[in-house]
């Protein structure tokens, strides 16, 4: 597979970083690269159900930075594969992808690439306070002894509950957007939608998920 150009070391440092955050929400991760010009978008997803159909959250994280070349990609990698190769990028700024590809449920999901409408914007602190009061309920309904499949259908039961209920979107957003580093103390969050879709951005990066309605 063809190596990347990357266009600044800037870049490979905010590469790295966003996908070290992505790695630490989720240890087996993967990363999604899509390019058909000259911006790639770098997508992860932190927390996902098991299946498309299953009854809980998706939502993927995005970062595009721009190359320094035209590109053509649509693969999925693990996110420490990535990291090893983003740490040994010289000075030709050139991304050696690694031989061979993975994938999960979320890979497949295919968010809008355009429509996207203004839709309002959030603090960034009641945002952060979402994802504290939902890992806080996390950690209240997961005894130690339970079990690993279960507790992972509990997680999924809380993350989709939804939050700003205005617009629709579920806790897990407010996670991902906490956890993955793409605010600002004091900042306004701006809230995007289309076609079933809710987008949350900040000049970090941005969050998308499916829209939720429930409540419990």
């Amino acid at each position: 597979m063809p190596a990347i150009h990357l266009s600044d070391q800037s870049d490979v440092s905010d590469l790295i970083s966003f996908l070290e955050r992505a790695k630490k929400l989720d240890q087996e991760g993967l990363v999604k690269l899509r390019a058909f010009s000259d911006v790639l978008a770098v997508y992860v997803s932190p927390i996902y159900s098991g299946s498309l159909l299953a009854d809980g959250p998706t939502v993927l994280g995005l970062r595009t930075i721009k190359l320094a070349a035209p590109h053509e990609i649509d693969a999925n990698f693990e996110i420490a594969a990535i990291l090893e190769r983003l740490a040994a990028v010289g000075q030709d700024l050139e991304l050696a992808l690694p031989p061979v590809q993975q994938r999960a449920a979320w890979t497949g999901v295919t968010p809008p690439r355009v429509g996207w409408e203004p839709a309002g914007e959030i603090p960034q602190a009641q945002i952060t306070q979402w994802a504290k009061d939902g890992i806080a309920e996390v950690a209240s309904a997961l005894p130690e002894s339970i079990g690993s499949s279960i507790a992972a259908k509990v997680r999924l039961q809380i993350w989709g509950k939804s939050v700003g209920l205005a617009h629709n979107f579920p806790a897990a957003v407010a996670f991902a957007l906490a956890g993955l580093g793409f605010m600002t103390q004091g900042e306004m969050v701006q809230v995007y939608r289309t076609k079933g879709w809710v987008r949350l951005s900040t000049r970090h990066g941005h969050v998308l998920s499916k829209e939720s309605y429930r409540l419990s």
